[in-house]
C-alpha cells in the first residue's frame, strides 16, 4: 500500500478522529461513529433478549442507536436485518433521567426501600411504555404502580391489545433495559430489580408475538439475578454477547479514521481504496480492513512501524497493543483501546515529533499505562469492592500462588475491609454492587476469574492481566511497568 501521508498528516488525523470523550453515557452514536462488527449482529436481532458485555464494550451505544430510527436503518441495511426497520422502541430503563417514562434512581430506590415489588415496578413501566391511557393522567410512580397493581385485569387487557395493533401494523413494540448498574447500590437489591425485568421479559416473550423487551446487562449482574428469578436461564438460549475481535478492535480504529470530515481522512480512504458511501457522509471500510489481519496490520504498519522497539523481539505493534489491553476472559474493549491510541499520539506528538511513524512504540507503552489506569478508574466506579479485594496485593508479583492471595487476604481482614466498604458506599447511597461471597476467599477469587481481573494458569497459579496489573502496582517479570509517580 502506498501512502502520500506524512507523520504529522497522519498524527493530525488520529488526534482529530479518535474520539476524545470514551464514556458512552456522554456521547451518542451518529451515522458516521455507527461502527457494526459482525460479532455485534445477534445482539441487534429483535428476538434477542439479553445482550451481555463488560464496561466499555457497546451497551449503552447500541440501547441509543436502537432508539434512533435513522440509525436503526443504517444497522438493518448493514447486518441485513429487515425487522429493524419495522419497531417502535421506547426506553424502559437507561442513564438518562426520564422520568415520564421510567423512574430515575433516587424515586426508584426510594420505592424499591419502602416495599415496592420489582415486578410491579417494572410493569408499570411496560404500560406506560405501551400508552395505557389512565397512566397517563397519573403523575407520581408511586401511585401509577398502586394503579396497575389495583387493576390486574386492565393490565392484561393493554398488553394484549397493544399485541394485536402492533400485529396490524407490521411492527413490534420494543422496550430497552441499558445502565442497570444504576438501579440501586444494594447488591441484593439491584440483583432482585433486574430479576424483575427479567421476569417480565420471559412473560412477554412467551406471552404476546410483537412485544419485546432486550436487556443491555454486566454477566455479573445477570448471574446475579438468576439467584432471585431462576427461571430468567431460559433467556439464554437466546442472549448474545458484545464481544471484540483484534479484528473488530482495528475495524473500528479505521472506521474513525476514514470517517472524519477533513482532507486527511479522504486521502486515507484513497490509500487504502474500497470504501464504500453507503449512506450520505457515511463511509463503510473494504473488507480487508475490517476482516483481514495481514492487510490490517499492513496499515497499522504504516502508522506505527512494524515493531515495539528495534526488531520482532520486542514485539509485533499490531498484536502488542490489543494482547496488553486483554483482561482474564481474553476480551478487549473498544474504549481501553482508544483510550490507548489516542495516549499514544500525545506522546508521540509531545515528545517524539521527528519519529518515522506518527506513532511511536513508547507512545504505544504509555497508551497501555493510560488504559490501565482508565480500566482501573471504571471498575473502582462499578464494583468498589475488586479495588478492596486486590489492594493488599500492591507490590507482589504474577503469577502468584493461590494460597499466598489467601493468606495476604486472611492478613489484612478483608473480609472486615468489604463489610466496611460496603456500609460506607451503603451510607451515602452510591449505586454500586459488591460480592457475593465475601467470607468465602477461594470463591471470592473464582468471582474475580468471571469478572475477568484474574485468571488462573493451567499450573492453578493466579495471573492478573496487564489492563489491571499495572494500575494496581503488581509487577511482572519482563512486562509493562508501572507508571511513574512524577516528583
Amino acid at each position: 500500500m502506498t501512502t502520500a501521508l506524512g507523520p504529522e498528516q497522519y498524527r493530525t488525523l488520529l488526534s482529530a478522529a479518535l474520539p476524545s470523550a470514551q464514556d458512552a453515557d456522554t456521547v451518542n452514536p451518529t451515522v458516521h461513529t455507527l461502527f457494526t462488527p459482525d460479532s455485534h449482529r445477534l445482539a441487534l436481532h429483535v428476538d434477542t433478549t439479553v445482550v451481555r458485555g463488560g464496561r466499555g464494550v457497546g451497551k449503552t451505544f447500541w440501547c441509543r442507536s436502537l432508539l434512533d430510527t435513522k440509525l436503526r436503518s443504517v444497522a438493518a441495511e448493514e447486518y441485513r436485518i429487515d425487522r429493524l426497520n419495522h419497531l417502535d422502541v421506547s426506553a424502559g430503563y437507561g442513564a438518562q433521567l426520564d422520568p415520564r417514562r421510567y423512574p430515575g434512581p433516587s424515586e426508584l430506590r426510594s420505592l424499591v426501600d419502602s416495599g415496592t415489588r420489582p415486578y410491579d415496578l417494572w410493569n408499570t413501566v411496560l404500560l406506560v411504555a405501551l400508552g395505557q391511557q389512565e397512566l397517563q393522567k397519573i403523575g407520581p410512580w408511586g401511585e401509577r404502580i398502586a394503579w396497575v397493581r389495583e387493576h390486574p385485569a386492565e393490565r392484561d387487557r393493554t398488553i394484549a391489545e397493544a399485541d394485536q395493533q402492533a400485529r396490524s401494523e407490521g411492527i413490534t413494540r420494543v422496550v430497552l433495559f441499558d445502565a442497570l448498574e444504576h438501579l440501586h447500590w444494594d447488591r441484593g437489591q439491584a440483583d432482585r430489580l433486574v430479576a424483575g425485568i427479567l421476569q417480565l421479559a420471559l412473560e412477554m416473550r412467551l406471552g404476546t408475538r410483537h412485544i419485546r423487551c432486550k436487556i443491555f446487562i454486566r454477566p455479573d449482574m445477570f448471574d446475579g439475578a438468576l439467584l432471585h428469578f431462576p427461571d430468567a436461564s431460559k433467556l439464554t438460549s437466546n442472549a448474545a454477547s458484545l464481544q471484540w475481535s483484534t479484528a473488530n478492535l482495528y475495524g473500528l480504529f479505521f472506521h474513525y479514521l476514514g470517517n472524519h470530515d477533513s482532507e486527511e481522512s479522504a486521502a486515507f480512504r484513497r490509500f487504502t481504496s474500497g470504501w464504500t458511501e453507503r449512506t450520505e457522509g457515511r463511509h463503510v471500510p473494504p473488507s480487508t480492513l475490517l476482516g483481514d489481519k495481514k492487510s490490517q496490520a499492513d496499515t497499522f504498519t504504516v502508522l506505527a512501524g512494524p515493531y515495539m522497539g528495534a526488531n520482532y523481539r520486542k514485539g509485533i505493534t499490531y498484536t502488542w497493543l490489543p494482547n496488553h489491553l486483554m483482561d482474564g476472559v481474553e476480551q478487549v474493549s473498544p474504549r481501553s483501546f482508544l483510550n490507548a491510541l489516542v495516549k499514544a499520539v500525545e506522546v508521540t506528538s509531545a515528545q517524539y515529533v521527528a519519529h518515522e511513524y506518527a506513532i511511536h512504540h513508547e507512545g504505544i507503552r504509555r497508551g497501555v499505562q493510560s488504559a490501565s489506569r482508565t480500566r482501573v478508574d471504571e471498575i473502582k466506579e462499578d464494583l468498589p469492592w475488586v479495588h478492596t479485594a486486590i489492594g493488599p496485593l500492591a507490590g507482589q508479583q504474577v503469577p502468584i500462588d493461590q494460597d499466598t492471595v489467601l493468606g495476604l487476604w486472611t492478613d489484612a481482614d478483608l473480609t472486615r475491609l468489604l463489610s466496611r466498604e460496603a456500609d460506607r458506599r451503603s451510607s451515602v447511597e452510591e449505586v454500586r454492587t459488591g460480592p457475593r461471597f465475601a467470607d468465602d476467599y477461594p470463591r471470592l477469587i473464582d468471582e474475580l476469574i468471571t469478572l475477568g481481573v484474574m485468571r488462573r494458569r493451567k499450573d492453578g497459579r493466579i495471573d492478573l492481566p496487564d489492563v489491571y496489573r499495572i494500575a494496581f502496582s503488581i509487577g511482572r517479570k519482563g512486562g509493562v511497568p508501572a507508571p511513574k509517580v512524577q516528583a
